[in-house]
């Protein structure tokens, strides 16, 4: 009896001890959740110090409204230009994101698609508005890159590129309306309440990450547009809590999609330094809706296509390309001298 009652305290210390160092993990773990820094993925580039990639938004229509077009012309420039990676800007599927992981919609508006050899890299995604009214867990599930390895998708996160960082920015619960004004539309807000918390982190974590990077490009991808001529104009809680961050922070460019369109406004602040680049035009488009007398406005296109992006440590070209992959406007940045050229 005394060897039991010997095993049975060293089994109840043992028992307790685990569980006193289970708890220790989970309050360590939930601090840093609060206190978190952006998840980081390293990309090497090739040798030379160089990197190409496309940028399309709001695609995901089954092919539809010229989606499959834009992607055979996304697969020859993709060759052409030997792209490393694909980024998205968000509205991955329409029109209500998807509903779960085995949702049909993840192979007909994506796998299906962009079957074009060149295009079997890397697709870094970001979540829009559209999707926000699916499932969004099911967007970030590690399932559905099990079903194609190219898919990578969080809330937000950081793509270190050595010459480049990437920072990808989670705005739709920035967006006031999508609250006060849903409609018929129903929001998956699961993970970002409260609302007020979510973005004072985010905002918090996307300022330390910008400060603590070393890279000779800085390059913000987010769904909603901060400055536009499109259809949804300036997105006000943008400019007033995101936009005063970068610009303290010497962000090169920002990349959006959500206006069906392709874009380019200049900054008419700092000397022109940080440049708007709207890539949303993987789908279905506006025509005609487009503030012309937009301020730093020089390309406005009003139907599908896409961008290229290629970048050196002292040379960024930026190519907009049409739904029949003609190139109608690029424009250069030149990090050192911090000189611009326009055609």
């Amino acid at each position: 009896m005394a060897v039991l009652s010997n095993l049975s305290m060293a089994t109840i210390s043992s028992c307790l001890t685990f569980y006193s160092l289970s708890i220790i993990f989970l309050l360590t773990c939930l601090v840093s959740s609060s206190f978190g820094e952006l998840q980081r993925f390293d990309h090497l580039i090739k040798e030379g110090g160089s990197l190409n990639f496309l940028v399309v938004g709001d695609w995901g229509r089954k092919g539809l409204y010229n989606q499959s077009h834009v992607a055979h012309q996304m697969g020859k420039i993709g060759e052409k230009l030997d792209i490393e990676f694909v980024i998205s800007t968000g509205d991955n599927f329409y029109d209500n994101g998807l509903k779960s992981v085995n949702d049909p919609l993840y192979e007909e508006s994506f796998m299906n698609i962009y079957t074009a050899l060149s295009l079997q890299k890397k697709w870094y995604n970001v979540l829009g508005n559209h999707d926000y009214r699916g499932n969004v867990e099911a967007q970030l599930s590690p399932t559905l890159q099990q079903l194609d390895s190219r898919w990578v998708c969080l809330r937000s996160y950081v793509l270190d590129a050595d010459i480049v960082d990437f920072f990808f920015v989670d705005t739709t619960p920035f967006v006031d309306k999508y609250f006060t004004e849903p409609g018929e539309h129903t929001y998956d807000w699961s993970g970002t309440s409260p609302r007020k918390s979510y973005i004072a982190e985010h905002l918090e974590e996307v300022q330390t990450a910008l400060k603590e990077s070393n890279a000779k490009w800085k390059i913000v991808v987010a769904h909603h547009p901060i400055r536009t001529a499109g259809h949804h104009r300036d997105t006000e809680e943008l400019v007033e809590q995101l936009l005063p961050i970068l610009e303290e922070n010497n962000v090169d460019l920002y990349i959006n999609g959500h206006d069906h369109c392709l874009q380019h406004i200049t900054s008419t602040k700092r000397n022109g330094k940080m440049e708007f680049v709207t890539s949303g035009g993987g789908s279905k488009a506006w025509n005609g809706d487009v503030q012309k007398e937009k301020e730093g406005l020089e390309f406005y296109h009003d139907g599908q296509g896409f961008v290229s992006i290629e970048l050196t440590p002292i040379v960024a070209k930026i190519v907009y390309y049409d739904v029949t992959g003609h190139v109608m406007y690029q424009f250069s940045m030149y990090k050192e001298q911090q000189l611009h050229s326009f055609t």
